[in-house]
């Protein structure tokens, strides 16, 4: 089974629990790995048989653009579902979103929530 990855994909959003999180944002950083069957689907050289990595990112600065959560557990989860419905010949889709300026004691590079998700639960 083919995989279709994209890394580190960038957005500037408006996620936290703090206010001053909510108001003033911070970067979040995508990963997003797509299972699909490549080596059955993709057989012209055709855009049209594989998935459009430009249509995927632009489906997930949408989202990120026009939802803002508390949780990035919640941003993750919903994120997920978008690009499910949005996407229904995938195998599956795994996502993971890292946060770097998290408000919390200690030294660490980020925080990351990976979630997984079939279209329609197959």
């Amino acid at each position: 089974m083919g995989m279709i990855r994209i890394n580190n994909l960038r957005f500037h959003t408006f996620n936290g629990v703090l206010p001053e999180e909510r108001r003033n944002g911070q970067q979040l950083a995508m990963d997003i790995a797509i299972k699909y069957p490549i080596e059955t689907k993709v057989r012209h050289d055709d855009v049209h048989e594989t998935i459009n990595y430009a249509e995927v990112r632009a489906v997930m600065a949408d989202f990120v653009d026009t939802h803002s959560y508390k949780l990035i557990e919640s941003l993750a989860n919903q994120l997920l579902q978008v690009l499910l419905t949005k996407f229904p010949t995938v195998e599956a889709i795994n996502l993971k979103i890292r946060k770097y300026s998290v408000p919390m004691p200690g030294i660490f590079d980020d925080v990351e929530i990976e979630v997984e998700g079939t279209p329609n639960g197959k």
